[in-house]
């Protein structure tokens, strides 16, 4: 079982740093049609995607700034505290 949540930790850090490259190349306006920023834009949005739709289901309004990676990390760090105290 710790093997199981090693190899979660593993892939959750993974989506965590690509949702932070993402946020980088926001600030450096690397869009999706970048090889490079298709690839991290494929892999994260059916992450933020979802956290994106959540908040607007919600009625928050956050203007022009999109806290959807921040939410995003926020539920991943969450789901795997659980996945902790369940596998460990």
């Amino acid at each position: 079982m710790i093997t199981l949540y090693k190899a979660i930790d593993i892939l959750f850090n993974i989506i965590e740093i690509l949702i932070l490259i993402r946020i980088i190349f926001s600030f450096l306006r690397i869009g999706p049609y970048n090889p490079i920023g298709r690839i991290v834009y494929e892999m994260t949005e059916p992450i933020l995607g979802p956290v994106r739709e959540l908040i607007y289901k919600l009625g928050i309004d956050t203007g022009m700034f999109d806290f959807s990676p921040l939410i995003a990390v926020l539920i991943l760090r969450l789901i795997l505290s659980i996945l902790r105290s369940i596998l460990i």
